[in-house]
């Protein structure tokens, strides 16, 4: 009897890696991709790395907004150096990955983060791979590998956070809590009135806004990434006291907007000069083009739903039936020092610390690297990313 592959009884699902109906993505060598049928609904397309030296371990990476499963290039590669087998979907709403709503009245719950876990699952499942050693989320991908690890922990064998805490479940609701404060009318009454970014998002016209930003799509995403990287020089990371107005105004104005002013319009005075875009190593033209293209080409509703998924009432009551549990499994936390993910929301990053996580082995942050910590310093977050694989 011949032996087993993980994905053999399902190869015949696989579909060719480029079926030349889109440009070929400009892969590093041992990376290449591929799309997949009848995934939770869906034709997931994912970057793989590792796979062709027979059965390995294997690492899921779950990007965050405005990116992709292109965003993991860089740290592919050390992985499958490393001895694994890599798994980068672009997810649900992003990417070559076709299948979901990009209707702004669509249904929510798709968007759910429990259907999030549930297109990893499948995917997974249709690999024929039961376990994983590692699940790693970046930005809001984070918050998606840290329900994975907390509700199938059978499944995820441990997780990476990165640039955004996990706090833990909601709480059971109780007729003595206090109600929570409107932080959106709160921040509308200062002087001047301002808008959290999230709120912005879940807007109706949020998406036609970005895609026809008067400076083009590909100015908007160089603005974006530079202010939220350690190239911006006014990142200046540090804890906020409590969701309040007066202290998340302290927020750069990327996360606490002007109100009446969309995103688009709040980066472009950041904009870097031609001689800073040919300094920026960790993201050229070329590699900033890549994700203009894929953006322009399916807009940003289907990212935007996970906003609005997050912020409706209906999202939080099903993850109170998870209320006091914590993540079991090894965990490690990894962000940029000049990363201000870490602190938007006041006691996040203290509460995953303290109670969220049964066994968080470290919580890293790395120098020189704002939000987008694994394209910015790859090198430092690969060491951190084998060192700790290798250990659980």
């Amino acid at each position: 009897m011949s032996a087993h592959r993980p994905g053999d009884a399902h190869r015949a699902a696989l579909e060719p890696e480029d079926d030349g109906a889109l440009p070929p993505l400009p892969l590093p060598p041992g990376v290449r991709p591929r799309h997949l049928a009848g995934v939770n609904g869906m034709r997931s397309h994912y970057l793989e790395a590792g796979f062709d030296a027979g059965p390995r371990p294997v690492v899921l990476l779950l990007h965050g907004f405005p990116e992709l499963a292109f965003s993991w290039r860089k740290v592919m590669p050390a992985l499958a150096d490393a001895g694994y087998r890599v798994i980068a979907p672009d997810q649900r709403g992003y990417g070559r990955t076709t299948g979901w709503d990009d209707r702004y009245d669509g249904d929510l719950q798709a968007s759910h983060v429990f259907n999030l876990v549930c297109d990893a699952l499948a995917l997974l499942a249709a690999l024929g791979i039961a376990r994983v050693a590692g699940v790693v989320g970046h930005d809001f991908g984070s918050p998606v590998a840290a329900w994975c690890a907390l509700a199938r922990p059978d499944v995820f064998g441990s997780v990476v956070l990165m640039s955004a805490p996990f706090a833990g479940p909601p709480a059971l609701a109780s007729a003595d809590a206090p109600a929570p404060n409107d932080i959106d009318a709160e921040l509308a009454a200062l002087s001047p009135p301002r808008l959290h970014y999230q709120r912005y998002y879940c807007g109706r016209d949020a998406d036609a806004d970005l895609r026809g930003c008067p400076q083009g799509l590909h100015d908007f995403l160089r603005a974006y990434y530079h202010v939220k990287s350690a190239d911006w020089p006014h990142n200046a990371p540090r804890p906020l006291e409590a969701m309040r107005a007066d202290e998340l105004a302290r927020l750069p104005a990327y996360y606490v907007m002007a109100l009446g002013q969309g995103m688009a319009q709040t980066v472009a005075p950041d904009m870097p000069s031609a001689a800073q875009v040919a300094a920026c190593r960790w993201l050229p033209d070329a590699e900033l083009a890549v994700y203009a293209a894929e953006f322009a080409r399916t807009g940003f509703q289907g990212a935007l739903h996970w906003y609005r998924s997050l912020r409706s009432p209906a999202h939080q009551a099903p993850c109170r039936l998870f209320a006091g549990r914590r993540i079991e499994v090894p965990a490690l936390y990894i962000a940029g020092a000049k990363d201000w993910g870490t602190f938007q929301r006041p006691g996040h990053f203290e509460a995953m610390q303290r109670s969220a996580c049964a066994d968080l082995r470290g919580c890293h942050l790395v120098d020189g690297a704002g939000h987008w910590v694994q394209q910015e310093q790859p090198a430092e977050v690969n060491r951190l990313l084998v060192d700790f694989l290798a250990g659980v």
